[in-house]
């Protein structure tokens, strides 16, 4: 495979652009998600086969990283903020019972497994976040509306910051050990932050937009202007960037309001940066690592995927039955909540890095591996679950459309 990873980069970019076309509209004939393509691409580019793409290289990792950014900025910008004050508690009860039913099976898993308390609670973090993969989707099927999405996507911002959240906790506890006051001083910051970016950021783009209009250009660099800005701030007190990115596009629709902005930035989000995203989940895939994982660590892999579908079912289950969400809703809820890429692979990384004064990791290799294997697992089956239930119901809304004039 020398001769691909001498390619030019002209050459190379390219090639990119070919099965980024070809693969995902390949993916939509056979009834397969888009993202699936990417993902598939990335196994082909990558270094595991072909190498015509670097993982490590600048312009893919800024790319990429962008892609994560900008997937969960439009996540937030898409929300519809009257149907997201009336769903808000909704989203609250959704986003802590998915959070917390993966994250209790997951912890008795580690703990079963040998693993300390505090590993323990990192591998429950790893399980209970996720990312909108399936987001996409919803979006072309017409069901951002919907309020089964409004509490999923609202749902997100608690898993991701809850996770982010135990993360920032274990990691000193590791290293240094038990630190109450560095505790108080992140939770502090927290309850800072989110208002702060929700509320500040929408005055300082109502003044951004007073200033310079609404423009194609002004809009498009309007809104990575903020998104930066949010993303880096929510680094700089421990957090994740994604939290800052969802945060910064609620605060851009609160203060876009009915102005309809510019769609320049998001066509090209779409076209490139979102799946260069997908595409270097694609890198992970070494089917050497995968099979002997699945050969070594059966117990662990199984039970890790089980607690994650198990515990992301039974939350979508759980809030549908207290709100009365029909069947499909409580399946889209499920799908869009079972992807673990971007949250998840933060926390593991973050983990598998922190050593303590003798040397240990936090979490160990095989444990790095089987979340490699969920990442895989999770991504396609959770995009497959989201694209059934989308068109499940979008025709039961159809049917409901049709319906409702005879009535009247």
């Amino acid at each position: 495979m020398e001769f691909f990873s001498q390619l030019p980069i002209l050459t190379s970019f390219a090639l990119t652009l070919m099965l980024t076309l070809v693969l995902p509209s390949l993916m939509e004939r056979i009834r397969l998600p888009r993202p699936v393509g990417y993902i598939l691409a990335g196994i082909i580019l990558g270094p595991n086969m072909l190498s015509i793409l670097n993982p490590d290289g600048k312009i893919v990792g800024f790319f990429a990283e962008l892609g994560k950014l900008l997937l969960m900025f439009f996540a937030g910008f898409e929300v519809n903020i009257a149907q997201f004050n009336k769903a808000r508690h909704k989203a609250a009860t959704f986003g802590l019972l998915t959070f917390a039913c993966p994250f209790a099976l997951a912890v008795t898993l580690a703990a079963l497994l040998g693993y300390s308390p505090n590993a323990s609670a990192v591998i429950g973090a790893i399980l209970a976040s996720h990312t909108l993969l399936g987001l996409p989707i919803v979006k072309q099927e017409g069901l951002l509306g919907q309020e089964a999405t409004v509490v999923a996507v609202g749902a997100t911002l608690f898993t991701d910051m809850l996770s982010i959240l135990v993360l920032a906790l274990c990691v000193p506890i590791h290293v240094r050990g038990f630190d109450p006051l560095g505790m108080l001083i992140l939770l502090g910051w927290l309850a800072i932050y989110v208002p702060g970016v929700v509320v500040g950021l929408s005055w300082f783009v109502e003044r951004l937009l007073a200033a310079f209009g609404t423009t194609r250009v002004s809009s498009a660099l309007i809104m990575l202007l903020v998104m930066a800005i949010s993303a880096q701030m929510a680094e700089w007190i421990g957090m994740e960037g994604i939290i800052g990115a969802f945060l910064a596009g609620v605060a851009l629709k609160r203060a876009f309001g009915e102005i309809k902005g510019d769609d320049s930035l998001e066509i090209m989000s779409q076209a490139l940066f979102i799946p260069v995203f997908f595409i270097t989940a694609g890198f992970l895939v070494d089917f050497k690592v995968f099979f002997a994982t699945l050969r070594d660590q059966p117990l662990l892999v199984v039970g890790v995927l089980a607690a994650l579908f198990g515990g992301k079912w039974l939350a979508a289950e759980t809030t549908g039955w207290l709100f009365g969400y029909r069947r499909a809703e409580r399946n889209l809820m499920f799908g869009l909540t079972v992807p673990q890429v971007a949250a998840t692979l933060a926390v593991a990384l973050v983990a598998y890095s922190t050593k303590n004064a003798a040397g240990q990791r936090l979490i160990d290799h095989p444990m790095l591996n089987a979340t490699v294997v969920l990442v895989i697992v999770s991504s396609i089956v959770g995009l497959m679950l989201t694209a059934h239930a989308a068109r499940q119901l979008d025709h039961m809304d159809s049917k409901s459309n049709q319906a409702s004039p005879g009535r009247s």
